[in-house]
């Protein structure tokens, strides 16, 4: 029959299937062993970085340089060595950590939440941009801790005033990188959505916040650090009973330098872990839309390879 398909033309459709299956399988395996190396390479580095501490520390022998092992020992016997019913933490990291946590998570969420309500607002009026502009860039100058005596008359001592000087700090570089990605917003987009007569809710959710999504994390990576270094500025301060500023005045008026330390590289890996944390919830919301760009690109490139070839 000159209608049924024969052997030879489906050999080709089956061929290209073949190439374009062993392409993505071969570029999932070189991305693979990319990130692997890029993993093993960070590790060796904080590995050379501690060794070359511990040997320099060793050898100095000062009381004010201790090794990060005698560190870790020491913070382990502080914070991590209790119950396991208390997922190891002891009754003086339930004093310490647990309050500056709290008081930082409430500050970011307050930060993000009215950064990203007020952005998306700004972002998508012209004017109101033009005219809230310089404000923003102004406050965004003004050094947190100066700021702090403000605070003290308005709310007095105490958490209410830790929390509006970590909020009113962190807001800004979420507010001003999600105005700028909502007035990035693609027009032809905005125009196919006044066609479809989606409501403000539906253009919110399906075309603001995914265009500013990316700038929303930025802003929320430099908000992050800010709230972190901001709590610890408030418990350092009169008034405070408690928390890891609260722990490093206490143990610098002691002249307890291992504890001291012990503090720094807590915040440290507080930093770390927190960063960490919000990258992998940016990659999940983000990298979906972003390796499917990259694949379609590579498609499109092997498609007009193998067009040249064939005209060649």
């Amino acid at each position: 029959m000159s209608g049924a398909p024969t052997h030879e033309s489906r050999r080709p459709a089956d061929h290209g299937a073949a190439a374009r299956t062993a392409h993505l399988v071969g570029e999932t395996a070189a991305r693979t062993a990319r990130l692997a190396r890029g993993a093993l390479l960070r590790r060796l580095v904080l590995v050379l970085a501690l060794t070359a501490w511990q040997l320099a520390a060793r050898a100095h022998g000062s009381v004010y340089f201790p090794p990060p092992a005698r560190i870790a020992r020491h913070a382990y016997d502080l914070w991590f060595s209790g119950p396991v019913g208390h997922a190891f933490l002891t009754p003086a990291a339930v004093d310490t950590i647990l309050p500056s946590l709290g008081r930082m998570a409430a500050g970011f969420v307050l930060a993000a939440v009215v950064g990203v309500g007020l952005g998306i607002l700004v972002g998508r009026s012209p004017r109101a941009y033009a005219l809230c502009d310089p404000v923003l860039q102004f406050a965004r100058a003004l050094p947190p801790p100066t700021l702090v005596p403000v605070f003290v008359v308005v709310f007095d001592f105490g958490t209410p005033m830790q929390l509006a000087s970590i909020v009113f700090s962190a807001v800004w570089p979420v507010l001003i990188n999600t105005a700028e990605g909502a007035r990035d917003t693609d027009p032809l987009r905005l125009d196919v959505a006044a066609v479809l007569r989606l409501t403000a809710v539906e253009r919110l959710w399906f075309l603001l916040l995914p265009s500013a999504l990316p700038r929303i994390f930025a802003g929320l990576r430099l908000s992050l650090s800010l709230c972190l270094i901001l709590m610890v500025f408030s418990e350092l301060l009169p008034g405070t009973a408690n928390g890891i500023g609260f722990a490093l005045t206490d143990a610098q008026s002691r002249s307890d330098l291992l504890t001291v330390w012990a503090v720094l590289v807590l915040l440290g890996a507080l930093g770390y872990l927190l960063n960490t944390g919000l990258l992998a919830i940016e990659k999940r919301l983000t990298g979906k839309r972003s390796h499917e760009r990259r694949s379609k690109g590579s498609h499109k490139s092997s498609r007009t390879e193998s067009r040249k070839g064939r005209s060649t």
